[in-house]
């Protein structure tokens, strides 16, 4: 465009994302772009659940749900609380839902279903 619309320009321009929540949603979304770690999230949408139960629900072993989980919660993206003997995990807020429904709704829309 030879002359810019300075108006849609400036608008453009005010839809940029700070550079700190620039880098924290790449670091997000990396987290999140994980299948196992992403069944692990749809699993939690129903509860808190145990490290046990959790590989039982996605037919991995402990350890490797362990592993998964604590990126998780160093991402902030779940939380922990001990239960007993056991810690439970369950997603940290409600902006995690809805993050997954929107996501998952947008996988759906373009064929996922």
């Amino acid at each position: 465009m030879k002359y810019p619309d300075f108006t849609r320009l400036e608008t453009a321009r005010s839809q940029l994302i700070p550079g700190t929540v620039n880098a924290a949603l790449v670091d997000l979304f990396k987290v999140l772009g994980d299948g196992t770690r992403l069944q692990l999230l749809a699993v939690l949408q129903a509860g808190e659940l145990s490290v046990g139960e959790l590989a039982d629900a996605v037919s991995m072993s402990d350890s490797a749900v362990s592993h998964q989980l604590r990126v998780l919660r160093q991402a902030g993206v779940v939380r922990t609380r001990r239960e007993g003997k056991s810690i439970v995990y369950a997603l940290d807020d409600h902006h995690v839902i809805e993050l997954l429904d929107q996501a998952r709704r947008h996988a759906e829309h373009f064929g996922g279903a």
